[in-house]
């Protein structure tokens, strides 16, 4: 008995010794694995950048123009209520927002005029943790420059009241209907490749969470792009937390991904 005992607790000491190992090879795995996706998307952001910088003012202008063109023009534009878009950068080479920002804070002219008021939210980086929030402004003098000379919404008003947040809409039922934002590179699978900070995809996972537990309708999630930045399917390396995009607006126009999309911007 007791030799058999002796046996038993071997085994049981080999078996979880094996398990442990094993445990440890697939963790070793799985860093090597996302170390190897992490140097392919910085490759790949490397490859995008100079191909930006290679586009000329001309065609980045024209671009800017057919993007926001195309935007302004849609129905599933005009009829939306509430959304999300970017600050554009010129020193990122983002595309332009400059004109869709300004018609959506320019308020109706005439009680004749039947284009429908919208709430705009734009993005506020909040530490270095990937967190970010999307604050509601009424004018472009709400934004200020933040330390690398971005515009950002002051998290006060000039009342001094927090600024709305679509994260607390959950006290408001509001719903945002839209989100258009930035990335380096994207495919027609839905792929998007970001700057690495991991800012959109984090903000975007509260929100789909927060709708999926009201029971909102879903944001479609649009993505504003230069030719140089969409990709052939399958060269963007991605993570489980990597939010995939519904749609991409090029200067070519709309290109719908997710069923949603091909739904309302068909």
């Amino acid at each position: 008995m007791r030799r058999r005992g002796f046996l038993m607790l071997q085994f049981q000491f080999q078996f979880h010794s094996c398990s442990s190992a094993i445990a440890s090879l697939r963790s070793s795995a799985s860093m090597a694995t996302s170390s190897a996706v992490q140097d392919q998307k910085k490759v790949l952001r490397s490859e995008i950048r100079k191909a930006l910088k290679a586009l000329s003012p001309a065609q980045r202008s024209k671009e800017d123009f057919e993007i926001q063109s195309t935007i302004l023009s849609s129905s599933w534009f005009k009829s939306s209520h509430r959304l999300c878009a970017y600050i554009s950068c010129p020193a990122l080479r983002e595309v332009d927002t400059s004109t869709i920002l300004s018609q959506l804070l320019t308020k109706p002219h005439s009680e004749h005029q039947v284009e429908i008021e919208k709430e705009l939210y734009v993005p506020r980086v909040e530490d270095k943790n990937s967190n970010m929030r999307m604050f509601k402004i009424t004018t472009m003098d709400d934004l200020v420059p933040n330390s690398m000379n971005i515009l950002e919404p002051s998290p006060l008003d000039d009342k001094g009241n927090q600024r709305e947040d679509p994260l607390s809409f959950v006290k408001f039922l509001k719903i945002v209907m839209f989100y258009y934002y930035v990335g380096v590179a994207f495919d027609k699978q839905g792929r998007r490749l970001g700057r690495g900070g991991g800012y959109y995809d984090v903000l975007l996972k509260k929100y789909q969470d927060l709708a999926l537990e009201k029971k909102w309708n879903k944001p479609l999630l649009v993505a504003l792009a230069y030719s140089v930045q969409i990709k052939e399917e399958g060269i963007i390396p991605v993570t489980p937390t990597d939010m995939p995009i519904d749609a991409i607006v090029s200067s070519d126009g709309v290109i719908p991904i997710s069923l949603l999309a091909k739904e309302k911007m068909s």
